[in-house]
């Protein structure tokens, strides 16, 4: 089912989504020109979009080959809106084969960074150069480009790596522009956006706080709110949103899982408790998630043990709030593109995550997630623009499952109380680096392999732990950081003199992707 349509009224471009991970990043991309930008089903209408006509059409990269049975189409009318359409890699294919063009099964795959030589005439390459470094994802490729199209740029084995038709304001791309890998690809969607369809800059998080918090108040009336807060950026954004929106009505619950970082709890009281006055329920459950997690040691497993165990303990804390009405979460956009998300478009889930949701039949909440379009810079800014610390705002990205998913293998309270120790000493030195708030996430994994060292002149047979820090800007690709020598030193030292039970240390120097950031 489509998403409904944007207000009638605000300027905004359409994002139709055949399920690349990357079609998030095109709408942040925009997002970051001032321009909303909301992304789509791919089944969405004409007829549909006609409700609050959007400035321009992006059709979205995606896993599918337009050749496949059941793959997804557009609708034809959609190319009659008389707005601009931009296809990027598959949504080239599809308006090429939709427009009369030809598309064949490419004879190599193009994957990474490839060069492209650009051709003259296209408005998408003003301000490019002739030759530009640009990131392909595809196996098929566009043959014969439609009657009125214009060949836009050239690669080595894609004899139309961009095409265009200028009377028609029809453009496509057969490589990613939104990607950071790709020089100029900035350029190349402000071109689309401003050039192209004629936007104006009228996306302001300033006024999207203040229209949510009434928009929070207005749908939750006089009701009460349950919101599982774990202390992260994202449920803390959440829980000051609705605390302005509806005071005491709002119960915030924090499962101790066990699997946070070290002395999360105590950390979590002090900040909401004390600090910003919410109320706040401690479910004390560490031993629980322990027991379950015995003798299990795949990955997905995993996450879905903690998930379930989470939703039971949730649960039974929620009960005692019998007049709510509401459940709150901090969903962000990357949440919803690394899982199955129907409404969204046809993408592929590559691991679940850990949100609350499938509640017993008596908990019966309607649900409030207020970030969900956003992304995670977006939610940090959100939260400067409602005065939250930069000490909570700055914190680095924690997964859902915690440190269930940073040791591999089986999960024991050990390993975690080894793992805690080491990303302490971890946290501690990178905040020491004067680039600290520019490093979107570094962090310890614990390994389940045990290797011989010599310590104090004795024999040690004990287990290695790598250290990971990305850099990001919204989680769907990052690449690792440069950290200094002597940083990892530090780290390696204090890791291997501090905490009992690790005698070697290694550091992870791959990218996403083909790499996840999480090591599960």
């Amino acid at each position: 089912m489509a998403r409904q349509i944007p207000e009638t009224g605000r300027e905004w471009i359409a994002i139709l989504d055949y399920g690349s991970q990357y079609t998030q990043l095109i709408a942040r991309r925009i997002r970051e020109m001032e321009v909303y930008s909301e992304i789509v089903s791919c089944e969405t209408t004409a007829a549909a979009l006609r409700e609050n006509p959007p400035m321009g059409v992006i059709l979205s990269g995606g896993p599918n080959s337009v050749f496949e049975d059941g793959a997804p189409t557009v609708d034809p009318a959609i190319f009659e809106l008389g707005v601009p359409v931009l296809g990027i890699c598959y949504g080239m294919q599809l308006m090429s084969q939709k427009l009369g063009g030809r598309v064949v099964p490419g004879e190599s795959r193009e994957y990474g960074k490839m060069p492209i030589e650009v051709m003259p005439g296209n408005p998408l390459f003003e301000g490019v150069p002739s030759t530009v470094i640009v990131w392909m994802s595809h196996g098929d490729r566009v043959e014969a480009i439609p009657a009125s199209f214009e060949r836009g740029a050239v690669s080595a084995t894609c004899p139309f790596a961009a095409m265009y038709d200028n009377a028609k304001r029809f453009y496509a791309l057969q490589f990613h522009p939104e990607v950071v890998h790709t020089q100029y690809g900035t350029e190349i969607l402000s071109n689309f956006v401003f050039r192209v369809c004629g936007c104006t800059k009228s996306w302001n998080l300033g006024d999207w706080v203040a229209n949510t918090v009434e928009q929070l108040r207005t749908r939750i009336g006089e009701d009460e709110v349950v919101l599982g807060l774990s202390g992260g950026v994202d449920s803390s954004v959440v829980a000051v949103l609705l605390n302005k929106a509806i005071g005491r009505r709002l119960h915030c619950i924090y499962v101790d899982n066990g699997l946070g970082r070290y002395r999360e709890p105590e950390q979590v009281e002090e900040m909401f408790r004390k600090n910003i006055g919410l109320d706040l329920t401690i479910a004390r459950a560490a031993p629980r998630f322990y027991a379950a997690l015995k003798g299990v040691d795949e990955p997905e497993a995993k996450r879905k043990i903690i998930g379930r165990l989470f939703i039971d303990v949730f649960a039974e804390e929620a009960r005692r709030f019998r007049h709510c009405r509401y459940l709150a979460q901090g969903t962000i956009y990357p949440d919803v593109i690394e899982s199955r998300s129907p409404r969204k478009g046809p993408s592929q889930t590559i691991k679940s995550h850990h949100n609350v949701g499938g509640l017993p039949a008596d908990l019966k909440f309607d649900l409030v997630e207020p970030l969900k379009e956003l992304f995670k810079d977006e939610v940090r800014a959100v939260g400067r623009v409602m005065g939250m610390a930069d000490e909570l705002l700055d914190r680095q990205p924690f997964p859902g499952p915690g440190l269930g998913v940073r040791i591999l293998g089986e999960v024991t309270e050990e390993k975690v109380k080894m793992l805690q120790l080491a990303d302490l000493r971890v946290q501690e030195e990178v905040r020491k680096l004067p680039d600290y708030k520019t490093i979107w996430q570094t962090f310890a994994v614990l390994l389940p392999c045990r290797s011989v060292g010599v310590m104090g002149d004795q024999r040690t047979y004990e287990y290695t732990c790598a250290i990971r820090s990305v850099n990001s800007v919204d989680a769907m690709t990052a690449d690792w950081t440069r950290l200094p020598y002597d940083t990892l030193a530090t780290m390696s030292n204090r890791i291997i003199n501090e905490v009992r039970g690790i005698n070697r240390v290694v550091y992870d120097i791959s990218s996403k992707p083909p790499a996840t950031i999480e090591w599960e």
